[in-house]
């Protein structure tokens, strides 16, 4: 097709490399959650509304993150450890975050988080930093975005002081943890253990983990489900409907 006569006004991506002379955008849909592929800053700059999938999405990953909770602790095949009364706390209490304390809440896990700010409306305690919220935790469920700043906000320092009995889950992105640090650390036994939906440098997965009776891996498919692909599709279309209406869009990304 000829592109030259063409101006995108709505683009729903995946992946995609589009000019800056054919743009003439409002709206940026992403089918995930993650934007660390879009450049925000220039989007507000542009006042160009951005959305995720992060509204279809929540549930299935939220499930898939106490379920790998579940697994490292209660070692579904072999089961020797306990999940309740342990002290949780979520890196990131977005709608992700917030699925996934409303299902630990009834196993009487003891909840608390860290995020950019505190959110008044939430009951559990809030962290400013994710190295204190370590100190205060047996459990890090990582589902925050990523962004410069986030990059290995679970570093060494972090999980060393999670301690031997400390266990990681990450369903946000690899990048969020300082993965060769986590593999050394697990190997050492100077974590209990990890369960992990996302790695650093996808497709590649580092072999220690493999061997590793401690650590549950799932192939980055927490929203692989039919009813989440229904989920996305109708936020799809609400948000192209919404663009076509001039109606507020669903599921919006802070440009900040």
């Amino acid at each position: 097709m000829n592109r030259k006569n063409f101006s995108f006004r709505a683009l729903e991506l995946q992946m995609a490399t589009v000019k800056e002379e054919e743009l003439s955008l409002v709206l940026v849909h992403r089918s995930s959650t993650g934007v660390d592929h879009i450049d925000l800053q220039e989007c507000r700059h542009r006042s160009i509304a951005v959305t995720n999938a992060r509204k279809a999405f929540s549930p299935d990953v939220a499930d898939l993150a106490v379920g790998l909770l579940i697994d490292v602790l209660r070692r579904v095949s072999a089961g020797f450890q306990y999940l309740g009364g342990k002290r949780v706390g979520i890196v990131g209490l977005g709608s992700i975050g917030a699925e996934i304390a409303k299902r630990l809440e009834p196993f009487g896990c003891a909840i608390s988080y860290n995020s950019r700010r505190k959110k008044p409306s939430v009951p559990f305690p809030w962290f400013k930093n994710v190295y204190d919220l370590a100190v205060n935790n047996d459990v890090l469920i990582v589902c925050c975005t990523l962004t410069e700043e986030s990059r290995h906000i679970i570093s060494n320092d972090v999980m060393t002081t999670l301690g031997k009995e400390g266990v990681i889950i990450n369903v946000g992105r690899g990048a969020l943890i300082d993965e060769k640090e986590l593999v050394q650390l697990l190997v050492r036994g100077e974590l209990r253990g990890a369960g992990l939906d996302v790695f650093e440098n996808e497709p590649d997965i580092p072999q220690e983990l493999f061997s590793l009776k401690n650590v549950v891996l799932s192939p980055h498919c927490a929203i692989a489900t039919p009813e989440c692909f229904d989920a996305l599709e109708e936020l799809i279309t609400g948000n192209l409907y919404a663009f076509f209406w001039s109606k507020p869009f669903q599921s919006v990304v802070e440009l900040e």
